[in-house]
């Protein structure tokens, strides 16, 4: 596993801050809801994925069925 997916959550991270920010000061501060849980909903099937990865190496180390 490399680090690169931390880098990537950080850049999904500071582009929702940002749209955020921006959105907020220009009166749309529904919109900006949805971009701040849109970016929550990436992170998290990306964490997601990666747990499925853990638990298929897992199963694959110990042999389990």
């Amino acid at each position: 596993m490399s680090v690169d997916i931390i880098f990537k959550i950080a850049a999904i991270g500071i582009l929702v801050s940002v749209l955020n920010h921006v959105l907020n000061r220009a009166g749309r501060e529904e919109i900006s809801m949805m971009v701040t849980l849109a970016g929550i909903v990436v992170v998290l099937l990306m964490v997601i994925d990666m747990i499925s990865r853990l638990f298929n190496n897992v199963k694959n180390i110990f042999q389990l069925y």
